[in-house]
């Protein structure tokens, strides 16, 4: 059972969230919250699996609950999928570095928003093409300092290369295909750069791809 917890200072978003969660048998509501502050008393009580968290909300913004619940360990496997009005908002990058698996635009078909919870909360990220684009983006266009992560130097030669395919998009199984490994070894390597750069999924890892300098 995937606990799920819905953040949102309107209403009816919340009310509209409620009702899809509460009709699928294998997701169960772990609570409800009107802004961030109340959102993170929330999930360090409850625990959940995935968080829809809004953006923009009054007391604590989303960016900023992001930013605590990322930096509780004991709230390390709870996975925060950020809902936007627009695709590319303005703080999709900031929220990215500070730990999001994700995005979902408000209008979002049901069926894209269940399955993205199901994807997050098996460990997966949720980056579509246009938000990948957009952080590529601000570095090129040179609004954001690519300043490298303390903790790169520690990747080996193929762990670098991994995480450069991995910031490109790729699959995991696509990577295998490319460098001719076995679909294990990737995951491993990928795996094990995570840990070494403290990502907490593929979408944090390729913000610090695009920092380091590994991308083309």
């Amino acid at each position: 059972m995937i606990r799920v917890l819905i953040v949102d200072d309107q209403d009816l978003v919340r009310i509209g969230l409620r009702v899809l969660v509460e009709t699928e048998d294998d997701l169960m509501l772990s609570g409800e919250a009107a802004d961030g502050r109340e959102a993170v008393e929330l999930i360090r009580r409850t625990r959940p699996d995935v968080v829809l968290m809004d953006i923009r909300m009054p007391v604590m913004d989303g960016i900023e609950a992001l930013r605590t619940v990322a930096g509780d360990p004991a709230l390390e496997a709870t996975r925060v999928i950020m809902l936007t009005t627009f695709e590319l908002d303005e703080y999709v990058f900031e929220a990215l570095r500070a730990g999001a698996s994700g995005f979902l635009i408000k209008d979002t078909s049901p069926e894209a928003l269940l399955n993205a919870i199901r994807v997050v909360a098996a460990g997966d990220s949720l980056l579509s093409p246009s938000v990948t684009r957009r952080v590529i983006g601000e570095f090129v266009s040179g609004s954001r300092k690519a300043t490298p992560h303390p903790q790169i130097r520690r990747l080996t030669d193929r762990e670098r290369e991994l995480v450069a395919l991995v910031a490109e998009g790729l699959t995991n199984d696509e990577i295998a295909q490319r460098l001719v490994l076995s679909p294990a070894t990737v995951r491993t390597h990928v795996s094990r750069s995570m840990t070494k750069l403290g990502a907490r999924d593929r979408a944090q890892l390729v913000v610090f791809a695009y920092q380091s300098g590994l991308t083309p």
